[in-house]
This record gives structure tokens, C-alpha cells and sequence, in this order.
């Protein structure tokens, strides 16, 4: 690599087979802590609902609940879903995690639902859809900004916090928004890999300076799995492969052990879907990982690589952040 570049994590809060939800709670702090101490600059949670396995749902409450047991990694949404919430509130819940952990709260925020129309129906917001996103995200830099002479409504707490606002996307459409709104963006590799240089290239050719933001800043989401081996790496990436094969099926995403082989788990068509979905994947020891993102970021610009790092041993995937670490180190 050639410069050095900030390195983040993205958490799902994902539950192993038979575990409860309050110990991959417990998990994901013990998680969050350990990069906290290896240097990872945010740590940001994604908002989903009704997938059994992910228990990110109340996506401002973990926010604040791993906010509250770190010290100074940057923690917040990656992200919340804008057409299921009424602007006011994500500005009143973030606001009040500004004021509560000062300078360490992102407010990442994507258009789609996070989940099936049954239950975007359910979450009491059918009446809006993503096509007044523009003006949502308007609207909440609105709230999150200093008070207006006359503004009626107001975001108490979250008037004048300023949070910073990313995003999120997984095709061109946020890259040109936040373009031209000047926001940071953040795109989603880790699970749509296909326009990731598209939609980079049209976020950074079209950036217009705002208040927030001079320069354009851009990070990249992909999955990986460091490992002391690619021999185990390869070992430990069937648990990504078995939830995503369930992801497709419409099964629950438990994350499930790694398994000696795939055989008989899938047929060649999932396969071949299962390794599209996770096309920007990087594996291995630190010098494989350290290859494998030199040549991922030879042809785009990229201020901040972010993580998603899905292995089942709690122990495992910590000391999988000390391989990450030592790749994306200084030469």
C-alpha cells in the first residue's frame, strides 16, 4: 500500500448456533474493545430486522451500549436505514450519543429498508420509500445543525451536535448524492462488490465541497478473514460461506462452524453465487493480506478500508485483528 490508510470494522452483532443474543452482545464489546487497543478507527453497527442471527436492529442502542464500554474509537451506523425512521428521531437519538460520547459518534445512512417489505410495513413507514432520501438526509443535516432563527421543529438533544453524516451505498446512486452534497461515503464491497470502481470514481469526480467536508473521503467495506494460515483461512471462511448460502435459501443466518469442505453443502450455482457475493474478500496470513489489498487498491483511491470479519471462535476472530493489524501496517 501506498500510503497508510485508516482501517475500521463493521459489526453485525452476527449470533452463533446456539448462543443467546446476550453473549454475542457480550462478544461484540470484548470485539470492539480489541480493536479499540489495536488502533481501528470506528466501529460501526448495520441496522437489520427480522433476520434470525443478527441483532443489530436497535442499531442507536448498541451504538451507545459500545460507545459506553470504549474510550476513543469512533462508534455508530453503518448503517441506519432512513425510510424506516422519521428524520427527528435518528437526529434526536444521535444527538443525545453526541452529547454523551463527544467527538466519537458516525451517523452512516443507507436507503434501503434492511429488510423484507412485510416488515418494513411493520415498521410503520410503507408510506415513504427510498425515493425521499434526498430529502431526508436534507432534512437531518437540518436538525443536526445550529438552530435557525424561527425553526419550528427542533432535535433536543441534536441541534448544533453537527454528527457527522456518511452515505452508504452499494451502487452509484449514494455515490452521486453524497457528491453533491458533500458528504464522506462509505461503499458497501462487502456484499455488492460488483461497482465498487464505478461508483468511487463517480463519488470523487463529482465531489462538492460543504461545511462538513473539503475533500472527498471515501471508504471501502470488504470482508475478510486473517487467519496464521491460508490453509486455516480457507478453513474458517466456510462459516461466511454456509451463512450466505442460508442468506440465499431464505433460512436463518446463525453463524454456523467451519466445516473441512463445502461439498454436498451447495450446488455449483449457489457456489459460484455464494463467491460473487464475496468477491472483494481478502484471506490469509498478514503477508497474503497485505498482497491481496495491495492489488485491490492499485486502481482506486480509498481514504479508509472498513472490515467485516465473520468468524465463529470469539478468541479467533479477536487474534484475527492482530493479523489485520500487522498487514495494513507501515512498510
Amino acid at each position: 500500500m501506498s500510503k497508510k490508510l485508516d482501517y475500521s470494522l463493521l459489526e453485525l452483532a452476527s449470533v452463533r448456533e446456539g448462543d443467546s443474543i446476550s453473549a454475542t452482545l457480550a462478544n461484540s464489546v470484548a470485539y470492539a474493545q480489541h480493536a479499540e487497543k489495536l488502533g481501528f478507527k470506528r466501529f460501526w453497527l448495520a441496522e437489520h430486522h427480522n433476520m434470525e442471527g443478527i441483532t443489530s436492529s436497535a442499531t442507536s442502542v448498541l451504538v451507545g451500549h459500545i460507545a459506553g464500554q470504549t474510550n476513543s474509537i469512533r462508534v455508530g451506523s453503518g448503517g441506519v436505514m432512513l425510510p424506516n425512521h422519521p428524520p427527528l428521531v435518528i437526529a434526536e437519538q444521535f444527538g443525545t450519543l453526541e452529547c454523551l460520547y463527544p467527538g466519537r459518534i458516525d451517523l452512516g445512512l443507507g436507503r434501503a429498508p434492511g429488510t423484507d417489505q412485510i416488515t418494513a410495513r411493520a415498521l410503520r413507514r410503507d408510506s415513504i420509500g427510498a425515493e425521499q432520501f434526498p430529502e431526508d438526509v436534507a432534512q437531518l443535516q437540518h436538525l443536526l445543525g445550529p438552530l435557525q432563527p424561527g425553526q419550528q421543529v427542533k432535535a433536543i438533544p441534536g441541534a448544533g451536535t453537527n454528527v457527522p453524516i456518511w452515505l452508504l451505498g452499494s451502487s452509484l446512486y449514494s455515490a452521486q448524492l453524497a457528491a453533491m452534497r458533500g458528504l464522506p461515503y462509505a461503499f458497501a464491497g462487502h456484499f455488492a462488490p460488483r461497482l465498487y470502481r464505478e461508483a468511487l470514481r463517480v463519488y470523487r469526480d463529482n465531489f462538492q465541497p460543504s461545511e462538513q467536508l473539503q475533500q472527498p473521503y471515501a471508504m471501502l467495506a470488504i470482508p475478510a478473514v486473517p487467519a496464521d494460515s491460508m490453509i486455516e483461512a480457507k478453513h474458517l471462511t466456510t462459516t461466511s460461506y454456509q451463512r450466505i448460502l442460508a442468506l440465499f435459501r431464505g433460512q436463518p443466518l446463525w453463524m454456523k462452524p467451519p466445516v473441512d469442505s463445502m461439498d454436498g453443502l451447495w450446488n455449483a450455482a449457489e457456489e459460484a453465487g455464494v463467491k460473487d457475493f464475496l468477491g472483494l474478500q481478502v484471506l490469509g496470513n498478514a503477508t497474503d493480506i497485505k498482497l491481496q489489498l495491495d492489488e485491490l487498491l492499485s486502481d482506486i483511491q480509498v481514504e479508509e478500508l472498513m472490515f467485516t470479519v465473520d468468524i465463529y471462535e470469539p478468541e479467533k476472530r479477536r487474534h484475527a485483528l492482530n493479523i489485520l493489524t500487522e498487514s495494513l501496517a507501515n512498510d
